[in-house]
């Protein structure tokens, strides 16, 4: 099981239309999310930062990783959110949400 957890920013002014999209996700992109073994999955807030915790059930992350990406409807659900978030400047290149490393785990 591989364990994800990231952040990125959202302004002020995106948080009333990002929470309002979060409350009913499309159930085409839930769907994609699990074909693509993403589980355990949240989005938190803490002013105006996000939090993401994800959990990879699957064998091929970067193969199920990019089936999602190269999903319609997750593109449409992605082009509708991209633009109320703010990446953090310290990101890796090619990095949208800024991966986080585990400091500490307990199962």
């Amino acid at each position: 099981m591989k364990r994800i957890a990231s952040v990125i920013g959202l302004p002020a002014e995106s948080v009333e239309e990002y929470e309002r999209l979060h409350a009913h996700v499309w159930p085409s992109v839930l769907a994609c999310l699990s074909a693509n073994n993403v589980v355990n999955y949240s989005i938190y807030r803490y002013g105006e930062l996000l939090f993401s915790y994800m959990e990879y059930a699957g064998s091929d992350f970067d193969r199920d990783m990019a089936s999602m990406a190269a999903d319609p409807v997750t593109q449409e659900w992605w082009a509708v959110c991209m633009p109320l978030q703010r990446p953090v400047d310290d990101r890796l290149e090619g990095e949208w949400w800024k991966e986080l490393p585990e400091i500490f785990h307990l199962d």
